[in-house]
């Protein structure tokens, strides 16, 4: 049986790795699991693992971790695939494939493709709601979801707050999660961004005061802005769209592709490329010429809302 797993859920995917593999141990020890890295191992090495029979177990498990990085693999794989023993298992790890090419073609075709999606805010505050309960904790909806858009979709560092927080109260509160957790730079960036938008310029600098008695540097903070208008763009671009196919297609996480999509309504496409032009022409004049990068960048944003 071949497996593929994929998709930029790097916490669900891993997760079902674990459990995979674990489950395989149980049953048939470790003497039959074979784990390779294609981007370290050679193809001759992959195809060994794939073709030789179990030794002191009933049946093997050769976990592959992008083999796609192997342009010989890619050639020979679906030969080599359609060969492998019925006492073998194959579990394929291919977090970003290619699905224009041939190899993930047959793979779709041949293969039990799970594909693991990032999930979006309304998901990923429900998930943390279980995980609190399942810890023998609680937190609401609405501060599960103030926790999100706190720190961000990443649903590993989104278990490891939450499990913080646990241990500290097993009731999680907005208070508690404002007193052990902070913002991320990306969070702390779009709310900067949104009310620079809104002419709430007071709240735009202090929040760009913050990041830099945190030692972010003005040129970081100006990247992180030019990247979120890049997506704002997108976003107006594809107006009318639904959040899941613009972040399908524009492979944006569609927690950030939402948040985005409420930034976006009052704002035209004209306004935003002005916007883009003025980070372009900032950027460029940081690295090129001898000016206070603090001025230039607080004068940037008190003028965002213009």
């Amino acid at each position: 049986m071949i497996t593929v797993l994929t998709g930029e859920n790097a916490y669900l995917l891993q997760a079902e790795l674990r459990q995979r593999i674990a489950d395989f141990v149980v049953e048939y020890t470790d003497m039959g699991l074979e784990q390779l890295d294609g981007e370290e191992v050679s193809y001759d090495r992959m195809r060994e693992a794939l073709e030789s029979l179990p030794f002191l177990a009933s049946k093997k498990l050769v976990l592959l971790r992008s083999p796609s990085a192997n342009k010989q693999f890619i050639e020979k794989a679906a030969d080599l695939l359609a060969n492998v023993a019925e006492t073998t298992d194959v579990i394929i790890v291919e977090p970003k494939p290619d699905k224009r090419t041939s190899y993930y073609k047959f793979l779709k075709k041949s293969a039990d493709v799970k594909d693991f999606p990032q999930m979006d805010e309304s998901s990923l505050s429900r998930w943390l709601t279980e995980q609190a309960k399942g810890q023998g904790g609680s937190v609401s909806l609405a501060d599960a979801r103030y926790l999100v858009d706190r720190v961000g979709a990443n649903q590993q560092l989104l278990y490891n707050e939450i499990t913080k927080l646990l241990n500290y109260n097993p009731k999680v509160t907005r208070q508690t999660i404002e007193l052990l957790t902070d913002h991320t730079p990306q969070s702390t960036i779009f709310e900067l961004l949104e009310a620079a938008l809104g002419g709430n310029e007071k709240k735009a600098l202090s929040l760009y005061t913050d990041q830099r008695a945190m030692k972010v540097e003005p040129q970081y903070i100006l990247a992180m802005l030019a990247w979120q208008l890049h997506i704002m763009a997108v976003v107006s671009a594809a107006d009318g769209r639904d959040a899941t196919e613009i972040a399908k297609v524009a492979k944006i996480n569609p927690f950030v592709v939402r948040k985005t999509q409420n930034l976006v309504q009052q704002m035209s496409m004209v306004q935003i490329k002005q916007l883009v032009r003025r980070a372009l022409e900032l950027d460029i004049a940081l690295k090129s010429q001898p000016i206070d990068a603090d001025e230039a960048l607080r004068d940037f944003i008190m003028n965002i809302g213009q």
